[in-house]
């Protein structure tokens, strides 16, 4: 099968889209699939050895970056789009988080007769609320406009199929997101690094992610008030300076990814994750990997992944007391802690990206029999 992945992100962005659209292309290159990635590109230099290192060859469109937050780059208009679609030969076209560039992929795939696959990833909506405080409703149009267009729609978590089908997004199933259960796994916890975070034997509780308004890491500074608790904050992004300073004596260990960030997982005692607009989340999937409890909004893509009081706890989205007193009950309590965490990895061992990869498969394989038929007919 030759499918052309047009995401919005690709490594050597570290994100949701782009980690799922990098395993992606991994998975059809392991099944004997033959996939081609389109995405934007990255600052002059920075996305050589990424796209060496990549499963497959990857077109880069010229971008920009987005004013106020140039991590997240937007892609510029390109015939480069529709060209490489057309040379690929492709089968089918997947659509990783479709909004500017998955724009201009699907518009080819229509052009072209070819079958699109869009999954979903990006609480649009949401995050024109946190920056903009409006434009929620035109979110909604642009990404109903989008995803209508496409055969079939993948979402990530049950939250993410209700929003969709509320507002008018046909032919929308469930696709969830594996996990490396390899990578990160509890053994790896390291107490030569608890020691240089915790000097004085203190609870880590940590955060992964990008520092971003939406992701309301703020409402950390509570728990950096408790007694005999280290809040250690992992990621980079436009709030940092901010809540360097709203999160007084938390640990600032900046971006890390790999093997690096496998290691710190394993070695927190508590993952606290604070952003209310997630479509999956899936650093608590990582967290819970590495056999750590999690503490999340009850909402959005943390519904389906938490399991309240039996993996960790849900609380109120927004919350920072609720979620200080969460935190607070599990740092009072290692062994409710070491029976979370047990829990927590044995709930996600069968997580693989194997399995999701093939599952992926079998939604292109419904989707291209499905045009079959339709042309046939």
């Amino acid at each position: 099968m030759r499918v052309v992945i047009v995401t919005e992100s690709f490594p050597p962005d570290v994100n949701g889209v782009a980690h799922c659209a990098l395993q992606t292309a991994r998975h059809l290159v392991r099944r004997g699939h033959d996939p081609l990635v389109i995405a934007p590109a990255a600052p002059h230099g920075a996305a050589e050895a990424a796209d060496a290192a990549a499963p497959c060859p990857v077109v880069r469109v010229p971008s920009l970056p987005l004013p106020g937050y140039p991590q997240v780059r937007v892609a510029l208009p390109s015939r480069r789009v529709a060209s490489a679609i057309a040379a690929h030969r492709a089968d089918l076209v997947h659509l990783a988080s479709p909004f500017v560039l998955g724009v201009r992929g699907m518009t080819a795939a229509a052009r072209l007769g070819i079958p699109a696959v869009a999954v979903y990833q990006t609480d649009l909506a949401g995050y024109a609320r946190t920056y903009v405080g409006a434009g929620e409703g035109t979110a909604w149009r642009r990404l109903r406009t989008v995803h209508a267009a496409a055969d079939r729609t993948l979402a990530p978590s049950s939250a993410a199929v209700r929003d969709l089908a509320e507002h008018g997004v046909p032919r929308v199933r469930l696709w969830q997101r594996g996990v490396d259960t390899v990578r990160f796994r509890p053994e790896l916890r390291d107490e030569a690094l608890r020691r240089d975070l915790a000097p004085g034997g203190e609870v880590l509780v940590g955060y992964v992610g990008r520092l971003a308004p939406e992701k309301r890491v703020e409402l950390l500074a509570g728990a950096c008030r408790l007694p005999g608790l280290r809040v250690v904050v992992v990621g980079d992004g436009p709030s940092e300076p901010g809540l360097r300073t709203a999160l007084p004596g938390a640990v600032f260990l900046g971006r890390r990814t790999g093997d690096e960030l496998a290691r710190i997982f394993a070695s927190l005692d508590v993952f606290a994750h604070t952003g209310p607009y997630e479509t999956f989340c899936q650093t608590v999937q990582e967290a819970m990997a590495s056999g750590v409890p999690v503490v999340a909004p009850a909402a959005g893509g943390p519904l389906d992944l938490v399991d309240h009081r039996t993996t960790g706890f849900l609380v109120p989205p927004n919350d920072g007391p609720a979620l200080s007193s969460a935190l607070a009950t599990l740092a009072a309590s290692p062994d409710l802690r070491a029976v979370y965490g047990r829990a927590a990895r044995a709930a996600v061992e069968q997580r693989t990206w194997e399995a999701i990869g093939d599952q992926l498969l079998g939604h292109y394989t419904e989707v291209l029999e499905a045009r079959r038929t339709a042309v046939a007919a």
